[in-house]
């Protein structure tokens, strides 16, 4: 497997590339369900819920197609479809924006944090 540079990862939302990434990161987690008993002194876990968070930072660009898509969407039902593509490799899944943060500092470029959550699952595009 070789390995990949992280500017060849990039989030689309709603069809279009955010522009400008600067950073990008996907979590998925799976919460670990304690069964263990009074027949054994060991643990035993099994697998529970499964969640996904992406974390999107990028240089804040007024007229973006995919930031206006995520501002609609907070400012309604937080609904989005996204797509991460690495290459030629696609996953797509539904997502609910949870917080956009913009910055604006003095003599420093503009910026955008973006928070997503994952409903359902990834899927191969």
């Amino acid at each position: 497997m070789a390995e990949i540079n992280g500017a060849a990862v990039l989030l689309k939302v709603g069809g279009n590339t955010v522009g400008s990434q600067t950073n990008v990161t996907f979590n998925e987690n799976l919460d670990a369900l304690d069964v263990s008993s009074k027949d054994s002194r060991s643990r035993k876990l099994i697998g529970g819920r499964y969640s996904a968070t992406v974390t999107l930072d990028a240089m804040f660009v007024p007229d973006d197609t995919a930031l206006a898509t995520l501002k609609t969407a907070i400012r309604s039902d937080g609904a989005v479809e996204i797509v991460r593509y690495y290459g030629a490799d696609f996953e797509e899944a539904d997502a609910i924006v949870t917080s956009i943060n913009e910055g604006f500092p003095d003599q420093a470029p503009a910026t955008l944090s973006v928070t997503l959550e994952i409903t359902g699952d990834w899927s191969a595009a």
